[in-house]
């Protein structure tokens, strides 16, 4: 038993590290896509323009939201079909499908200067993360069934593994395009990082470890039974999660995609008295992103070591006040052009510990979602699947939301923005600790 729980151990722990790879394959596509459609009207080749893919315009802010949102409008909708894929073909295999999808997505990218096809290739590298995503959570899933505060340290790693992994691949991608002065070759380095995950899942986690039973004791349905799936979730309480989750999805992404391309584009005159407003580089944004990195990864580990002693929504409900604080923060910031440094240093605290508080938020979610699976253990890739859905409904929401509220208010706009999906967050959040106990196994009824 011991040699067992070792072996699942370091798959788990393979499984992880697959995840900060990928991860850092979709944050440096996305800061480089970011820089690349800052400049593309210099880009354009002759080749584009003859075929009339696209004009030499520059491309504005709700353009560029539509873009980025088009990466979340693929997970949204694979995720659900391949959780159930990755349930009857198994984790190990379908996880491998992601790194594949993305090493075709990043040199499509790099041969294009096409919008048309630029689109094509978020959606590509979309279906890339909604391929992987339900299949790891449904092996972490299965992992940690017996052990609820390794399922709290599971989660945790989980998106501290996907946040390092985005941060990382931003502060690469500023590394790459500007320091080293790459620019577009910088989608060809991610070819090879998007080739290490899959050499990570295809050769260093065990497929033995994935816990599946063999064919003979399986209770699943040989084949892919989709009707099965929308009863399970039918008749089960993961929905009482969905809005509070989707709200908070919103505001991380509005910080993520229209909060960096605010901060690197070309200053509006419009907006001249925000401070935040434009005319960053690279490196700046590197700088931002690994100090908030390194706040939002320390509240990870330490709210996914409170699974045992809190409420998963009272992290919730916390995480949600660290995102009022972080709004705060910024505002007094975004609003302090003349103001001594030592001041402005002084509206920095409030951001900071609103980080920490705020990422306590995502691992609870993670395993009040890991929690309605024991109901259904041959199912587990299929409701964790619901991850990504709740995360591409809050990025896609966040993205076009961003990019109303920036073309009206600019940097005051998002921060607007954030305060009032925030406000939405509260009130199903308030609804599902009265129905937290619904989430458990207990009382989810099982389709055969």
């Amino acid at each position: 038993m011991a040699r067992y729980a070792v072996a699942v151990n370091r798959s788990l722990w393979a499984v992880l590290f697959g995840t900060f790879t990928l991860r850092l394959s979709t944050g440096l596509t996305g800061l480089a896509l970011t820089f690349y459609l800052r400049d593309l009207h210099l880009h354009r080749g002759m080749i584009d323009i003859a075929l009339g893919l696209g004009s030499n315009g520059e491309v504005g802010p709700i353009t560029f939201s539509v873009i980025a949102a088009l990466f979340y409008v693929s997970e949204l909708f694979l995720s659900p079909i391949f959780g159930v894929i990755s349930d009857r073909l198994g984790h190990h295999r379908v996880m491998q499908f992601g790194p594949i999808f993305g090493i075709v997505a990043v040199l499509a990218t790099w041969a294009s200067t096409s919008l048309p096809i630029i689109a094509g290739t978020r959606l590509l590298e979309g279906a890339a993360t909604a391929s992987s995503v339900p299949s790891i959570l449904g092996f972490i899933a299965v992992a940690t069934a017996s052990d609820e505060g390794l399922r709290g340290r599971a989660s945790a790693r989980f998106e501290a593994a996907t946040l390092a992994g985005l941060l990382g691949g931003f502060a690469v991608a500023g590394f790459l395009w500007d320091t080293l002065h790459l620019g577009p070759a910088t989608f060809l380095v991610n070819a090879l990082i998007y080739a290490g995950s899959f050499a990570i899942y295809r050769w260093a986690v065990d497929p033995r470890d994935e816990g599946r039973p063999a064919p003979a004791e399986s209770s699943a349905p040989p084949r892919f039974d989709f009707a099965r799936y929308r009863r399970i979730l039918g008749g089960s309480h993961v929905w009482l999660l969905a809005p509070t989750w989707i709200a908070i999805n919103a505001v991380l992404g509005l910080y993520t995609t229209q909060t960096i391309f605010q901060l690197i584009r070309k200053p509006d005159p419009r907006f001249a008295d925000q401070l935040l407003m434009g005319g960053y580089d690279g490196t700046h944004i590197t700088v931002g992103v690994i100090v908030g990195g390194l706040l939002f990864f320390a509240g990870l580990v330490y709210w996914g070591n409170r699974f045992k002693n809190l409420r998963r929504t009272t992290i919730i409900l916390y995480g949600v006040g660290g995102g009022v604080l972080v709004v705060l923060g910024a505002l007094a910031l975004n609003h302090s052009a003349g103001v001594p440094i030592l001041l402005r240093l002084a509206f920095a605290v409030p951001l900071v510990f609103g980080v920490f508080v705020l990422a306590g938020a995502t691992p609870a979610a993670i395993g009040l979602l890991a929690d309605v699976t024991e109901a259904y253990p041959e199912d587990r890739g299929a409701i964790m699947g619901l991850y990504s859905v709740f995360l591409g409904l809050g990025q896609i929401t966040g993205s076009l939301v961003g990019g109303i509220a920036a073309s009206a208010l600019g940097f005051d706009g998002i921060l607007v923005a954030s305060v009032l999906l925030l406000g939405l967050a509260v009130v199903p959040l308030m609804r599902l600790r009265q129905s937290e106990h619904f989430l458990g196994p207990g009382l989810a009824e099982t389709f055969d």
